[in-house]
């Protein structure tokens, strides 16, 4: 039966480009047809219950077959198997819309509520999970100048990995509009790239807090090698309990930490957020986001790469945040360059896989990579992007066209 629901489901997923699967039994089965972009793949399956598997639950089936080697990937590898999958059924498509089944928004309130707390306990679990699994590795996959584990940033498609990610430094700054002697807090600080650069390159005080024991020791490790340590400080602190003690700064920068804090914990975030801006404050969030209407996060992600995270849908978020009058003063959507930049991070692993092996073992490595490659044509054809949003508390802040922006940036680059 499962392998027949299973023959069912790739007849449906892959039409265009071929994937071949040989089961435990030795028969074969090809499915869709040659096309031209897509891929074409051959699989074996090492036992019966791989076809079950991935019928109850395709992603969380998949990757932990693949990372258990019971699904053997003998042509092509597990970038081209994902995209060929997402490509078949890209977010974008087009045409009709049906209503959406009864059974899908059930299973979306589902499990939503496992994602409802992320208290400051959790937080910190949380985060050592994914930060804390050793920066020997994240040196092995980052760019080696500023250390971004976030989305880069490319004008052009000919840039390096540390270009593109110079040019989101760049693209983050001239939004925060930084004057002389401001002060600015970094919430998800990483390893301190964002507030050297901004030390660097302006006259401010920069403040960059992280829950990650590994980051927040490095960090502070590059601030000291940047020469910069006189205007940047690294803490090991939650962002509630700097607002708690009534501590206030002129911006607040936060880059890929939104996604962390939860649904449920949103409109205090803005809160302590609102807080912790003076009265002419400005505050930009960048942020993993949903084009669509919020939903849930799936079962691998969950269980291996990000638990108690949660992407956010744009309505949800501005909507938190108008309940602590935090103006939305410019929103960008960044559609297709997070997926050129997990590419390069797939490629940096691929170089670096003996590497990788040292450190950890092959079953952690192809879920790293299966991680890697769903998240990369996600962007490309799922439904996410990344949100740029820059709020004020004051309407009089910012100048009211964005000419700023690009001038300050030129200035940057330049």
């Amino acid at each position: 039966m499962s392998k027949t629901l299973f023959r069912k489901f790739l007849q449906r997923g892959v039409t265009r480009g071929r994937l071949g699967v040989v089961y435990a039994d030795g028969s074969a089965d090809t499915f869709g047809q040659s096309a031209e972009g897509f891929p074409e793949i051959v699989l074996r399956l090492t036992d019966d219950r791989v076809p079950r598997d991935v019928v109850l639950d395709p992603r969380l089936g998949a990757a932990e077959a693949y990372m258990d080697g019971r699904l053997v990937i003998e042509e092509g590898d597990v970038m081209g198997l994902v995209t060929l999958l997402r490509a078949n059924n890209a977010w974008d498509r087009g045409g009709d819309l049906p209503k959406p089944r009864l059974s899908r928004r059930l299973f979306r309130k589902v499990t939503g509520a496992a994602e409802k707390v992320n208290d400051a306990v959790r937080s910190k679990n949380n985060v050592a999970h994914h930060y804390d699994i050793g920066n020997d590795f994240y040196a092995l996959m980052l760019d080696d100048e500023h250390w971004q584990y976030s989305c880069a940033y490319w004008p052009s498609d000919d840039m390096t990995l540390a270009e593109a990610q110079r040019a989101k430094l760049a693209h983050i700054a001239a939004k925060l509009m930084l004057r002389d002697g401001d002060t600015v807090l970094d919430i998800g600080c990483g390893w301190g790239g964002m507030a050297i650069y901004l030390a660097q390159n302006y006259s401010v005080k920069v403040t960059g807090i992280t829950l990650s024991e590994e980051q927040h020791q490095l960090a502070r490790e590059r601030v000291e090698k940047a020469g910069v340590a006189d205007n940047v400080s690294i803490e090991l602190v939650d962002y509630r309990d700097f607002a708690a003690a009534g501590r206030k700064f002129d911006r607040i920068v936060s880059v890929g930490m939104f996604e962390h804090v939860g649904q449920p914990q949103f409109e205090e975030f803005f809160r302590c957020c609102a807080n912790l801006l003076t009265d002419d404050g400005t505050m930009l969030v960048h942020t993993i986001g949903r084009m669509g209407s919020p939903g849930s996060t799936d079962a691998f992600t969950r269980k291996y790469i990000f638990p108690g995270g949660y992407i956010p849908a744009l309505s949800e978020t501005v909507a938190a945040s108008e309940k602590s009058r935090l103006i939305a003063t410019d929103v960008e959507t960044l559609r297709l360059h997070y997926g050129k930049t997990l590419r390069c991070w797939y490629a940096n692993c691929i170089a670096n896989r003996e590497q990788i092996l040292a450190l950890y073992d092959e079953r952690f490595y192809r879920m790293w990579l299966f991680y890697l490659a769903g998240a990369a044509t996600v962007f490309e054809f799922g439904g996410m992007c990344n949100y740029q949003i820059q709020f004020a508390r004051n309407r009089h802040a910012l100048p009211i066209t964005r000419g700023y922006m690009g001038e300050e940036e030129e200035r940057l680059l330049g």
